[in-house]
């Protein structure tokens, strides 16, 4: 009774239909196999739309002027067009705001972290990390300003059976949720290749994915597989991928230095061949996802493919002057080619092709204040 008689409210006090039961419809692309879902966060349809309220909700933040969504903007396949991420007090996050897309499918969830596994572990970070302050969360103010909001007590009891079930686990299960419904897999490439439509990919697009699958170019090796990552996870997997690499952006003294805090992988293992490693991004939708690399770094896809051209960047002065492509600690992959004029477009075209408009404008994933 209990149950029904909160649906029953959040029909009224939402203006929506209430989610139906505990069970999840995955609304799987093409080729898709089935997610991977912690056994203490099964999906429901009440938990997803939860979480939606709450990652466009800037009352998470402690001063509550951000939400998740400011630095994750659907238009721009959840990034957020900077360089580097700002957090709700003004400081600057080391690193560029990673896409969302897909991210149910991404064994590992940051730039440079082997240890952050889940959705739910991954959202603490930003809610309470100090430097730099991200959302700069409150616990307790945060969740009072939860309860005392009659909308949430509707949501979270659709979407929980605990006595009290405002309380910080079940904000991060429904965000983690809700990020898992994320998937994107409708772009002009995902109608070639799985929905068998030939007229999806015009000419300059179809060379350009042989391109980017040949050995002289390499990009498959890191950006392979459906989600276009050598890290992936799903309902299916055996042993887990996780690909992270130093691709000779910078080589500050020769032997393959990045400059500090950005020193990949190295900053949590204090490995020595761990400079530089960061995590293989996802390639879909990433002619919106702009600027590139960890740190915002490189502006367009033009000058990534200069880079890669290149088989590292060269840097020619100032504090991070040296030359990528003589790292000794850079992935062996990144090995330079030539391209022509013609291959460069081509393989800008396919890239462009991986675009799935229809997710930018999803109301699934938009913002329901």
């Amino acid at each position: 009774m209990r149950k029904a008689a909160t649906l029953a409210l959040l029909v009224l006090s939402v203006g929506c239909e209430p989610p139906s039961g505990d069970d999840y419809a995955w609304d799987l692309p093409a080729g898709f196999p089935t997610p991977r879902v912690p056994e203490d966060n099964p999906m429901s349809e009440a938990k997803v739309e939860l979480g939606r309220y709450l990652f466009y909700d800037a009352r998470l933040s402690g001063n509550q002027t951000q939400s998740c969504a400011s630095c994750h903007e659907q238009a721009i396949a959840f990034t957020d067009a900077r360089a580097v991420a700002i957090g709700s007090t003004g400081d600057s996050t080391p690193r560029s705001s990673m896409s969302l897309v897909n991210v149910a499918y991404l064994p590992r969830l940051t730039w440079a972290n082997n240890v952050i596994a889940t959705l739910e572990d991954q959202a603490l970070v930003p809610m309470f990390s100090e430097e730099p302050v991200e959302l700069g969360t409150e616990r307790e103010a945060m969740l009072a300003r939860l309860r005392e909001d009659p909308m949430y007590a509707v949501l979270f009891d659709a979407a929980f059976d605990d006595e009290e079930p405002i309380n910080l686990v079940n904000v991060v299960r429904a965000i983690a949720s809700f990020e898992r419904s994320m998937i994107s897999g409708r772009s002009a490439y995902d109608r070639y290749v799985y929905e068998g439509d030939d007229d999806a990919l015009d000419a300059a697009a179809r060379r350009g994915l042989e391109l980017f699958n040949s050995e002289r170019f390499e990009c498959f090796h890191c950006h392979g597989g459906f989600n276009f990552t050598d890290g992936v996870t799903h309902a299916g997997t055996v042993l887990e991928e996780v690909g992270f690499h130093n691709t000779g952006l910078y080589n500050i003294d020769g032997r393959g230095s990045y400059p500090a805090p950005n020193r990949g992988l190295y900053e949590l293992t204090g490995e020595p061949r761990d400079m530089g490693r960061f995590r293989s991004p996802s390639l879909r939708n990433v002619a919106l996802t702009a600027p590139y690399m960890h740190d915002g770094s490189i502006a367009t896809l033009e000058e990534v493919l200069d880079h890669y051209a290149a088989g590292g960047r060269t840097i020619a002065d100032g504090p991070n002057a040296g030359v990528g492509s003589e790292s000794m600690l850079k992935n062996i992959f990144i090995h330079g080619f030539d391209a022509t004029e013609q291959e460069r477009a081509d393989l800008i075209a396919f890239l462009r092709a991986l675009t799935d408009e229809a997710f930018l404008t999803d109301p699934r994933f938009a913002d329901p204040f």
